[in-house]
Protein backbone atom coordinates (compact mmCIF):
# COMPACT_ATOMS: atom_id res chain seq x y z
CA UNK A 1 0.00 0.00 0.00
CA UNK A 2 1.50 3.51 -0.89
CA UNK A 3 -0.14 6.44 -0.01
CA UNK A 4 -0.01 9.94 -2.68
CA UNK A 5 0.87 12.08 0.52
CA UNK A 6 -0.27 12.45 4.29
CA UNK A 7 -3.86 13.84 3.00
CA UNK A 8 -4.69 10.88 0.53
CA UNK A 9 -3.89 8.84 4.29
CA UNK A 10 -5.80 10.82 6.11
CA UNK A 11 -9.01 10.66 4.04
CA UNK A 12 -8.60 6.30 4.26
CA UNK A 13 -8.18 6.89 7.98
CA UNK A 14 -11.29 9.00 8.10
CA UNK A 15 -13.41 6.29 6.38
CA UNK A 16 -11.98 3.81 9.09
CA UNK A 17 -12.71 5.80 12.10
CA UNK A 18 -16.42 7.17 10.15
CA UNK A 19 -18.11 5.25 13.32
CA UNK A 20 -16.90 8.71 15.18
CA UNK A 21 -17.88 11.33 12.67
CA UNK A 22 -20.11 13.25 13.92
CA UNK A 23 -19.39 13.09 17.75
CA UNK A 24 -16.81 15.47 18.39
CA UNK A 25 -13.60 13.51 19.10
CA UNK A 26 -10.43 15.44 19.44
CA UNK A 27 -8.29 14.90 17.32
CA UNK A 28 -4.62 14.92 18.50
CA UNK A 29 -1.71 15.44 15.97
CA UNK A 30 1.87 14.57 16.74
CA UNK A 31 4.01 17.36 15.09
CA UNK A 32 5.24 18.45 12.83
CA UNK A 33 3.77 15.94 10.17
CA UNK A 34 0.70 14.55 11.41
CA UNK A 35 -0.62 18.06 11.83
CA UNK A 36 -1.97 18.29 8.53
CA UNK A 37 -3.47 15.22 8.84
CA UNK A 38 -4.63 15.63 12.05
CA UNK A 39 -6.55 18.96 10.42
CA UNK A 40 -7.69 17.00 7.73
CA UNK A 41 -9.20 14.01 9.83
CA UNK A 42 -10.67 16.58 12.48
CA UNK A 43 -12.79 18.21 9.49
CA UNK A 44 -13.66 14.97 7.81
CA UNK A 45 -15.06 13.77 11.60
CA UNK A 46 -16.67 16.76 12.79
CA UNK A 47 -13.94 16.87 15.67
CA UNK A 48 -11.60 19.30 17.08
CA UNK A 49 -7.61 19.22 16.62
CA UNK A 50 -5.01 20.05 19.03
CA UNK A 51 -1.47 18.89 19.16
CA UNK A 52 -0.21 16.56 21.32
CA UNK A 53 3.63 17.68 22.29
CA UNK A 54 5.86 14.89 22.61
CA UNK A 55 9.85 14.59 21.68
CA UNK A 56 12.05 11.76 21.82
CA UNK A 57 15.01 11.21 24.20
CA UNK A 58 18.27 10.63 22.45
CA UNK A 59 21.33 7.77 22.98
CA UNK A 60 23.90 9.58 24.33
CA UNK A 61 25.75 8.04 21.69
CA UNK A 62 23.63 8.12 18.90
CA UNK A 63 21.08 11.69 18.81
CA UNK A 64 19.21 9.74 16.24
CA UNK A 65 18.29 6.58 17.95
CA UNK A 66 15.64 7.02 20.05
CA UNK A 67 16.03 5.36 23.87
CA UNK A 68 12.31 6.60 24.64
CA UNK A 69 10.48 10.16 24.64
CA UNK A 70 8.66 12.68 26.84
CA UNK A 71 5.64 14.83 26.77
CA UNK A 72 5.33 18.54 28.02
CA UNK A 73 3.71 17.00 31.22
CA UNK A 74 7.11 15.72 31.97
CA UNK A 75 5.99 12.12 31.66
CA UNK A 76 8.51 9.60 30.04
CA UNK A 77 8.65 6.49 28.47
CA UNK A 78 12.15 5.05 28.36
CA UNK A 79 12.12 1.63 25.16
CA UNK A 80 15.30 0.88 25.69
CA UNK A 81 16.67 0.87 29.28
CA UNK A 82 20.55 -0.18 28.59
CA UNK A 83 20.90 3.03 26.93
CA UNK A 84 19.06 5.10 29.72
CA UNK A 85 22.29 6.67 31.59
CA UNK A 86 20.45 8.36 34.90
CA UNK A 87 22.89 11.53 34.40
CA UNK A 88 22.25 11.99 30.42
CA UNK A 89 18.49 10.60 30.62
CA UNK A 90 18.37 13.64 33.50
CA UNK A 91 20.32 16.13 31.49
CA UNK A 92 18.07 14.95 28.03
CA UNK A 93 14.80 15.23 29.80
CA UNK A 94 15.35 18.80 30.90
CA UNK A 95 16.31 19.81 27.36
CA UNK A 96 13.10 18.36 25.60
CA UNK A 97 11.22 19.14 28.29
CA UNK A 98 12.90 23.36 27.60
CA UNK A 99 11.84 22.64 23.93
CA UNK A 100 8.39 21.70 24.24
CA UNK A 101 7.37 24.69 26.52
CA UNK A 102 9.03 26.77 23.36
CA UNK A 103 7.11 24.70 21.25
CA UNK A 104 3.62 25.25 22.52
CA UNK A 105 4.03 28.44 22.82
CA UNK A 106 4.75 29.18 19.21
CA UNK A 107 1.81 26.77 18.13
CA UNK A 108 -0.70 28.07 20.68
CA UNK A 109 0.73 30.86 22.05
CA UNK A 110 -1.83 31.71 25.58
CA UNK A 111 -4.26 28.54 24.86
CA UNK A 112 -3.84 25.78 26.93
CA UNK A 113 -3.78 22.47 25.56
CA UNK A 114 -7.10 20.70 24.83
CA UNK A 115 -8.58 18.67 27.47
CA UNK A 116 -8.76 14.88 27.06
CA UNK A 117 -10.95 14.24 30.07
CA UNK A 118 -13.81 12.08 29.25
CA UNK A 119 -13.73 12.53 25.44
CA UNK A 120 -13.56 9.82 22.52
CA UNK A 121 -9.66 10.83 21.84
CA UNK A 122 -7.71 10.17 18.45
CA UNK A 123 -3.96 10.60 18.85
CA UNK A 124 -2.76 10.49 14.83
CA UNK A 125 1.05 10.09 13.17
CA UNK A 126 2.14 9.51 9.79
CA UNK A 127 3.47 6.45 10.79
CA UNK A 128 5.38 4.64 13.30
CA UNK A 129 8.53 3.30 12.82
CA UNK A 130 10.18 2.62 17.08
CA UNK A 131 6.56 3.90 18.18
CA UNK A 132 8.31 5.45 21.14
CA UNK A 133 6.53 8.88 20.37
CA UNK A 134 3.12 7.67 19.71
CA UNK A 135 3.72 5.60 23.53
CA UNK A 136 4.49 8.86 25.15
CA UNK A 137 2.09 10.40 23.55
CA UNK A 138 -0.50 7.81 24.56
CA UNK A 139 0.32 7.64 27.71
CA UNK A 140 0.08 11.61 28.02
CA UNK A 141 -3.29 11.42 27.04
CA UNK A 142 -4.49 8.46 29.30
CA UNK A 143 -3.27 10.02 32.01
CA UNK A 144 -6.10 12.46 31.33
CA UNK A 145 -8.80 9.86 31.72
CA UNK A 146 -10.50 10.10 28.09
CA UNK A 147 -13.39 8.18 27.69
CA UNK A 148 -11.93 5.91 24.57
CA UNK A 149 -8.34 6.36 23.53
CA UNK A 150 -7.75 5.08 19.85
CA UNK A 151 -4.31 5.42 18.10
CA UNK A 152 -4.56 5.94 14.30
CA UNK A 153 -1.91 5.73 11.64
CA UNK A 154 -2.08 5.05 7.99
CA UNK A 155 1.56 2.57 8.48
CA UNK A 156 3.88 0.75 10.91
CA UNK A 157 6.17 -1.55 11.50
CA UNK A 158 5.00 -4.63 12.99
CA UNK A 159 6.98 -4.80 16.20
CA UNK A 160 6.22 -1.69 16.92
CA UNK A 161 2.44 -1.53 16.15
CA UNK A 162 2.11 -4.53 18.49
CA UNK A 163 4.03 -2.30 21.42
CA UNK A 164 1.37 0.43 21.07
CA UNK A 165 -1.78 -1.39 20.69
CA UNK A 166 -1.20 -2.46 24.43
CA UNK A 167 -1.47 1.92 25.04
CA UNK A 168 -5.06 2.68 23.95
CA UNK A 169 -8.57 1.35 23.76
CA UNK A 170 -8.63 0.80 19.76
CA UNK A 171 -5.46 0.84 17.08
CA UNK A 172 -6.45 1.88 13.46
CA UNK A 173 -3.70 0.85 11.27
CA UNK A 174 -4.02 0.63 7.46
CA UNK A 175 -0.74 -1.23 7.01
CA UNK A 176 1.43 -2.82 9.02
CA UNK A 177 4.34 -4.35 6.20
CA UNK A 178 6.84 -7.13 6.72
CA UNK A 179 9.43 -5.17 5.01
CA UNK A 180 8.96 -1.61 6.95
CA UNK A 181 12.26 0.81 6.35
CA UNK A 182 11.00 4.08 6.99
CA UNK A 183 7.59 6.03 6.94
CA UNK A 184 8.63 7.88 4.25
CA UNK A 185 8.85 4.75 2.21
CA UNK A 186 5.23 4.88 1.86
CA UNK A 187 4.35 7.75 0.80
CA UNK A 188 4.73 8.92 -3.27
CA UNK A 189 5.14 12.84 -1.90
CA UNK A 190 6.34 13.13 2.25
CA UNK A 191 7.86 16.79 2.37
CA UNK A 192 8.97 18.14 5.62
CA UNK A 193 6.38 20.29 7.48
CA UNK A 194 7.41 23.31 9.13
CA UNK A 195 6.13 24.88 11.59
CA UNK A 196 4.29 27.94 9.82
CA UNK A 197 2.06 25.08 8.35
CA UNK A 198 1.09 23.40 11.65
CA UNK A 199 0.34 27.05 13.09
CA UNK A 200 -1.76 27.72 9.92
CA UNK A 201 -3.78 24.45 10.56
CA UNK A 202 -4.37 25.38 14.33
CA UNK A 203 -5.57 28.78 13.26
CA UNK A 204 -7.90 27.53 10.52
CA UNK A 205 -9.40 24.72 13.00
CA UNK A 206 -10.06 27.18 15.78
CA UNK A 207 -12.01 29.29 13.54
CA UNK A 208 -14.19 26.50 12.44
CA UNK A 209 -14.46 25.14 16.04
CA UNK A 210 -15.86 28.96 16.87
CA UNK A 211 -18.06 28.96 13.75
CA UNK A 212 -19.53 25.87 15.25
CA UNK A 213 -19.89 26.68 18.67
CA UNK A 214 -21.35 30.12 17.77
CA UNK A 215 -23.33 29.30 14.24
CA UNK A 216 -25.15 32.97 14.51
CA UNK A 217 -22.21 35.01 15.30
CA UNK A 218 -22.09 37.43 12.59
CA UNK A 219 -22.56 41.46 12.33
CA UNK A 220 -26.25 42.67 12.33
CA UNK A 221 -26.90 45.86 10.32
CA UNK A 222 -29.59 48.16 12.05
CA UNK A 223 -32.04 49.11 9.85
CA UNK A 224 -32.46 52.23 8.59
CA UNK A 225 -34.98 54.70 9.63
Amino acid sequence: MIFNDRLDAAARLADALSAWRGKNPLVLAIPRGAVPMGAALAEALGGELDVVLVHKLSSRWNPEYAIGAIDEAGHTFVSDPAEADEKWLQQEKTRRLHELAQRRALYSPGVPPANARGRVVIVVDDGLATGATMLAALHAVRAQQPQRLICAIPVAAPDSLRKVEAGADETVCLYAPWNFQAVGQFYRQFEQVEDAEVIACLKQQETRQRGRRNPFSYSRQKPHG
